[in-house]
């Protein structure tokens, strides 16, 4: 199955190579519309999260009242998620999706000519940073090294753009995490083939322009849903607590 996969994505690569003319550009186009493909599971994935965020204190205030019967407490949790229309794995969904993409193209770029280049910036895109510095020095591989720098900032971009509702704390944690996040990633494209740089950054401009242009306008229309359906169809959590047996009292 994973044979016929590499060989699959291999083709696709391939015919749009001899289309574009670019081994680079036609990794980008690939991107490109596999990010056209993932566009409604995106905007599904957004809309579970805008409606987690309405769902969160009534989930809260759920899990305290029924702390004592934990079978009792998973069965009004899925009662809640199936009321509010969410699915807890429906956010994961597209990152699942794309990862076989992800591993394939270390298959797949094994297979294309040493000299698949992306025009003259990348002379072969087949080689990572670390190949690149070690062969023909620093000069060779500053579009490399560049290339593997924007991977890094824009990994940390869309971090940044999702803590204006967030207060100091929670602002400070996260700019934290997307920094470290950012480091990870750098560390990580320097030891991978240039290809899979190009399909992350390509990917994450493409996930930057979606989320300014779409995805606040997706959350905050199912946001405004969700909190509607919550006024129209209050989750009902009164429930009696387990009364606890006294210990008996020791003898003297």
């Amino acid at each position: 199955m994973w044979e016929w996969f590499i060989d699959f994505l291999t083709a696709v690569l391939t015919g749009i190579e001899s289309f574009v003319g670019d081994w680079g550009l036609a990794v980008i186009v690939l991107t490109i519309i596999i990010r056209l493909i993932l566009t409604p599971l995106m905007a599904h994935s957004t809309r579970s999260t805008a409606r987690m965020q309405v769902m969160q204190p009534k989930l809260q205030e759920i899990q305290e009242r029924y702390a004592d019967d934990p079978e009792r407490q998973a069965e009004e949790l899925r009662k809640a998620y199936a009321d509010m229309k969410f699915n807890p794995l429906g956010g994961c969904l597209p990152i699942l999706l794309q990862m076989p993409i992800f591993f394939g193209l270390f298959s797949v770029v094994r297979d294309v000519p040493a000299d698949a280049c992306f025009y003259s910036i990348l002379p072969s895109i087949s080689q990572s940073v670390a190949q690149v510095l070690e062969a023909s020095g620093w000069v060779a591989a500053a579009p490399y090294i560049i290339f593997d720098l924007l991977f890094g900032v824009l990994t940390f971009i869309p971090m940044v753009l999702n803590v204006s509702n967030q207060n100091s704390a929670q602002r400070s944690q996260t700019m934290l995490m997307g920094g470290m996040m950012a480091l990870m990633m750098i560390w990580f494209g320097w030891g991978v083939p240039s290809a899979v740089l190009l399909y992350y950054v390509t990917s994450s401009i493409w996930q930057v322009i979606q989320q300014q242009l779409i995805t606040k306008k997706v959350q905050q229309k199912a946001k405004e849903e969700a909190e509607a359906e919550a006024e129209n169809r209050p989750i009902e959590v009164d429930v009696v607590r387990r009364e606890k047996k006294q210990r008996p009292h020791k003898k003297a």
